[in-house]
């Protein structure tokens, strides 16, 4: 069996998001630190274009995390960042004004997950004091990328999901008692089960992340009952179920404890989102202003948030290439559950 359990001690001292109009119209719109007022351009942020908009959520999510901690941008010894663009063109854009080492990242919709591990592995052995995570998507930048051009209006299908417009950012430094923390994690392994169909990203994704987790409650010999909230993003609907039918059958039994960022961020009826949220910037804006909170009141004591990515590029597509999945796991723990303490 593949090994690959990385022990963290590192803790998030501060997180903020930014989101487009219709996820601020969404159940938990209330928690995000900045939105776009859709009168004064619709999600495009002060920006000409959407690219350029998206590299602004980004600025303006880092700018807002690092004055949340009473840090300066010199204080961070490196960013980890990525976005769903080719070559992350959106997080190379956004950062320059941070005269900070960047270190861009494409784990499609894992990135969250996985620049939280990186800088929490960074911080945890000493090599920074301080590291940033900064992931975001933009709705009309990926569609015009990955399927058809936005004026040809074609329609989506019901395993379609919505890619979300926003943008997560996270200031890891050293583990204390006052700060969610981040104890363990498990890095993915790319899973391809033959899905070719761009408009079932959950299906592509959902072998991958059951991959990830029952590698993971064997390797930590742990049981979902151990876990207050197992959190995945983003497998929206149809991705989510699947994944609850592959771990049970491996006696796995997620029940009420399982959710799903991309079923979080919106309202499937009301907002016409079909399959759920997806894209980098959907875990992000999810952990960053509702779960991280919750995590913060004891609401939430141990947490398994997973990160999930369809890791797919516009080439792959055009050649008809099937997509391969990844799911990057990492484990948040309350300041209220120190010892271990879940009562």
């Amino acid at each position: 069996m593949v090994s690959g359990m990385i022990k963290l001690d590192a803790s998030v001292v501060a997180a903020s998001s930014v989101v487009g109009y219709l996820e601020r119209s969404g159940p938990i719109g209330h928690c995000f630190d900045f939105y776009d007022d859709k009168k004064n351009g619709g999600d495009r942020f002060g920006q000409d274009t959407f690219e350029k908009a998206e590299s602004e959520m980004q600025r303006i999510a880092l700018n807002c995390a690092i004055g949340k901690c009473g840090l300066r941008s010199e204080q961070l010894g490196a960013m980890f960042a990525g976005d769903l663009l080719n070559q992350c063109t959106s997080s190379a854009y956004g950062l320059l004004d941070f005269d900070v080492p960047y270190f861009g990242l494409y784990g499609a919709c894992s990135t969250a997950a996985e620049g939280l591990i990186l800088a929490g592995t960074m911080v945890t052995h000493g090599v920074y004091d301080y590291c940033a995570s900064v992931a975001s998507s933009h709705n009309c930048t990926a569609e015009r990328q990955y399927r058809t051009p936005l004026e040809y209006g074609g329609q989506r299908t019901p395993t379609a999901q919505w890619t979300v417009t926003g943008a997560g950012a996270f200031v890891i430094g050293r583990s204390d008692d006052q700060h969610v923390r981040l104890t363990s994690a498990l890095p993915g392994i790319a899973v391809e089960k033959g899905i070719t169909d761009t408009n079932n990203m959950g299906a592509a994704m959902a072998p991958a992340a059951a991959d990830t987790l029952i590698r993971y409650f064997r390797q930590s010999m742990t049981m979902p009952c151990e876990y207050d909230a197992i959190v995945t993003g983003d497998l929206g609907y149809e991705g989510g179920g699947i994944l609850q039918d592959l771990v049970r059958m491996e006696g796995y039994d997620m029940g009420k404890r399982y959710q799903d960022c991309g079923q979080i961020i919106f309202t499937k009826q009301m907002q016409d989102t079909h399959a759920g949220g997806s894209g980098c910037g959907c875990s992000a804006v999810v952990m960053a202003s509702y779960l991280l909170p919750k995590l913060l009141r004891g609401e939430i004591r141990k947490m398994l948030f997973m990160g999930t990515g369809a890791m797919m590029s516009p080439s792959s597509i055009q050649q008809g290439l099937a997509i391969p999945g990844i799911a990057h796991l990492v484990v948040l723990e309350s300041p209220k559950n120190i010892g271990g303490d879940m009562s």
